[in-house]
């Protein structure tokens, strides 16, 4: 579901094709290489918060004026583009993809053995915004 779109928000402990989003910790015991285990850590961490109350939601009809509390991620809600090692650039007119999205179509010569070891994404955030016209 999630190579083709956003991943499903009633799988809520499956990271799409990544892997398992629970344990929420640094492991990733099906380590296929350094962009898969960096991009599901990154979609980890980012349940982790929401799990913490350190991150809140303003999509959908609740946050159309402001943030509410979320303690289980929405999945629609986020994107994220890889920074370091390697900048990800347009491919297709896509820039970023959801959590989930198979690391096979974007991630291919984005890992540098011995110095592209340590990975930096960019996380966008859905924002529903209830500004009326002036």
């Amino acid at each position: 579901m999630s190579s083709a779109g956003f991943g499903s928000n009633t799988l809520y402990w499956c990271a799409g094709c990544n892997g398992p989003l629970y344990p929420l910790d640094g492991h990733v015991a099906s380590h296929i290489g350094g962009v898969q285990a960096s991009s599901l850590i990154a979609q980890r961490l980012t349940a982790k918060m929401h799990r913490e109350g350190l991150m809140t939601a303003a999509n959908g009809p609740n946050g159309m004026c402001g943030y509410y509390p979320q303690l289980l991620m929405d999945k629609t809600g986020y994107k994220y583009q890889m920074l370091f090692p390697v900048p990800q650039s347009v491919i297709g007119n896509l820039c970023c993809q959801p959590f989930g999205r198979t690391t096979i179509v974007w991630g291919a010569d984005k890992e540098i053995p011995g110095v592209g070891e340590d990975y930096q994404y960019l996380l966008f955030r859905k924002r529903d915004c209830c500004q009326g016209y002036f």
